[in-house]
């Protein structure tokens, strides 16, 4: 496997994993304002994800379709979000500032709840990490490695808070340092998982990637309006989610840019 690939695969991992080892270095829990403006920025990176590297290229690619280029992107797209649904459905979670599970009833401890709930987003970051490597192996022009790379490093960037805000409150809840590093980084391992799984069927998804990068697109959209921006703008003080939100959009819409 090309190193370009290995990389692509496991930096979004390592800005989780750099996030939660926070704990290490910080003491107490994260201020709400400074829990928000992060949620807000990951919401951003992730839409601004979503729309560049993932819904332009699916429509790029089905331009042979002429004025309805747009219908795998849409198809697409409306399958990630049915997809998350049902996931939101079927798996026990517990968002953060939160006190009522989500999904069906079980006994699981809150903190694999919580970790639960970041999983659940991570699952389509990864995926469409691996559709736009796997685009990018087989030689599709509209995907370059500096493009894939650009996604990959733009969902690092927005991992590292993700990381931290699951870490942090464990360790303010009494957890020890290094069981809560434990917790942030396995809420992270599905995100090469899911892009090593996607590669491992490229053969086969490959003639479905229109379709394929849009239904990461959506996943992660749902991701952003279910979960994310109503965090980031919970309470007093809204703005600040809403400008995290806009840096972070601008942040990994010139990394795409810029590197794509």
């Amino acid at each position: 496997m090309q190193l370009q690939v290995i990389q692509g695969i496991f930096l979004p991992f390592l800005g989780t994993a750099f996030g939660a080892a926070c704990v290490f270095i910080m003491r107490g829990a994260l201020h709400t304002g400074v829990q928000r403006a992060l949620t807000g920025f990951a919401a951003g990176v992730m839409v601004a994800a979503s729309v560049w590297s993932l819904l332009v290229p699916a429509m790029e690619q089905a331009v042979d379709l002429g004025k309805w280029a747009f219908v795998p992107a849409v198809v697409g797209f409306w399958l990630g979000i049915l997809f998350l649904l049902v996931l939101d459905r079927t798996i026990p979670h517990l968002h953060q500032n939160s006190d009522v599970p989500e999904g069906p009833r079980a006994k699981l401890k809150r903190n694999t709840m919580l970790v639960l709930a970041v999983t659940l987003h991570n699952i389509p970051e990864g995926m469409a990490v691996g559709v736009v490597l796997a685009g990018w192996m087989a030689g599709n022009e509209s995907i370059t490695i500096a493009g894939a790379l650009a996604l990959s490093i733009g969902i690092a960037i927005q991992n590292f808070p993700e990381g931290a805000i699951i870490s942090m409150p464990l360790r303010s809840e009494g957890m020890g340092k290094g069981r809560a590093f434990l917790y942030g980084i396995l809420s992270g391992v599905v995100e090469p998982v899911a892009a090593l799984l996607t590669l491992c069927a490229a053969g086969v998804i490959l003639p479905a990637l229109p379709y394929l990068l849009s239904f990461a697109a959506g996943a992660m959209i749902y991701v952003v309006v279910e979960e994310l921006v109503p965090e980031s703008s919970a309470g007093a003080h809204s703005n600040l989610g809403t400008l995290s939100f806009a840096a972070g959009f601008a942040v990994m819409m010139a990394l795409d840019v810029a590197l794509g």
